[in-house]
């Protein structure tokens, strides 16, 4: 009899069976999902680039933007992923006033963010969306945008003209007046803070 207990205690039914191999499929699953959620939770440790929207991109030399002309500039943006492909290619105008001094304009509208395309002709940066229209200097001149195209730093060193592609001013809350053309930092009624 008790040989007949043993040999019964290490068979295994199906249902055990059936039972260990959905256990078995179950932590292969899990294991497989855990992977992606880990890698993304643990990114902005792994990946050093936290301050990489801090880092000044060259965009050529100083003699590829000819005096008193607006030219098409392509830089690489500085929080590249893996899969961006050719979107981190971002485009901008850079407009070289005279000597050192430039203008490097973000290519959308400040509207809705269509791409502006310079016209040399008129004198004029258009938006193909909505209408909008730009000034040389990037001010707005007519349409619906309720300001002029944003603006990067640039800086000039060692013939090189370079931006801080990371830092974009935009008009939302908390967004400070100064950068925003033809308004004064000044409270809008004659007493309100």
């Amino acid at each position: 009899m008790t040989s007949d207990t043993t040999t019964n205690d290490t068979t295994i039914s199906r249902r055990g069976m059936f039972m260990k191999l959905g256990l078995l499929l179950n932590g292969v699953v899990a294991a497989a999902l855990a992977v992606p959620i880990g890698r993304f939770l643990l990114s902005s440790i792994t990946r050093a680039r936290a301050d990489g929207y801090l880092d000044w991109i060259s965009l050529g030399s100083v003699s590829q933007f000819p005096e008193g002309e607006t030219r098409l500039a392509t830089f690489r943006n500085p929080l590249v992923m893996p899969t961006d492909g050719k979107t981190v290619d971002t485009p901008c105008w850079v407009r070289h006033v005279e000597g050192d001094q430039f203008q490097v304009f973000a290519v959308n509208c400040a509207h809705l963010g269509c791409p502006v395309r310079w016209f040399p002709q008129s004198g004029l940066f258009m938006c193909p969306c909505h209408g909008g229209a730009y000034y040389r200097d990037g001010a707005r001149a007519s349409g619906p945008p309720e300001r002029g195209l944003f603006e990067y730093s640039y800086k000039v060193e060692n013939g090189l003209i370079t931006i801080k592609a990371g830092e974009m001013p935009t008009p939302g809350p908390g967004a400070s007046l100064m950068h925003i053309k033809g308004i004064r930092n000044e409270p809008r009624c004659g007493g309100c803070a």
